[in-house]
């Protein structure tokens, strides 16, 4: 039977959603693991250009989250969600990008209709970005799971949220990024 075959089976079955819902999603890099660092395509505003992370980092911390499709449903909430936050994270001098394995058309529209021209999101082709942050969906290994990263602008993972719901994600990276900011304060 085909891949797709399969799955449409599984679907149809309910067992897709089942298996899905039964694995916990899980993020290998741990809090103080070096970010890899990546260059990639993104998208801001329906405008491409190339997202470096080591100059992003220059800037202040960045929060990385990866999503498994554009325009499907838990991804929109998701990326909604991002989109509203993104003043705060960016008054704590923090910098949002989504990304996942769409293509560079599918993100420049992603970015303006579900991003809300407010952050960038990030085409990962060949899904390099996410096997290197071990950010890819166990099932199916070019398509990325949920998983947040809070990346100091050293390059050290902050902090982990790693869940199939797009609840939780955008608040944990949020107190990980002013629990940061606090350590940045001078002490009296």
């Amino acid at each position: 039977m085909s891949d797709s075959r399969w799955r449409a089976a599984l679907a149809a079955t309910g067992l897709l959603a089942a298996l899905v819902g039964a694995v916990p999603a899980r993020a290998a890099l741990p809090v103080g693991a070096n970010a890899p660092d990546f260059t990639a395509e993104a998208a801001l505003g329906g405008k491409t250009f190339t997202f470096k992370l080591a100059e992003a980092l220059r800037k202040g911390p960045v929060v990385l989250y990866f999503y498994p499709r554009a325009f499907t449903s838990g991804c929109t909430v998701e990326a909604h969600a991002f989109a509203e936050a993104t003043p705060v994270f960016e008054s704590l001098g923090a910098t949002v990008i989504g990304m996942s394995n769409d293509d560079i058309g599918t993100l420049q529209k992603f970015s303006v209709e579900a991003c809300r021209n407010r952050f960038a999101v990030a085409a990962d082709a060949g899904a390099r970005v996410m096997k290197d942050y071990d950010a890819a969906l166990w099932i199916k290994r070019d398509v990325a799971d949920r998983i947040s990263y809070a990346i100091s602008p050293q390059g050290k993972v902050l902090s982990v949220y790693s869940s199939l719901s797009p609840d939780g994600h955008v608040g944990a990276m949020l107190k990980a990024v002013e629990d940061w900011k606090r350590t940045q304060q001078p002490k009296p």
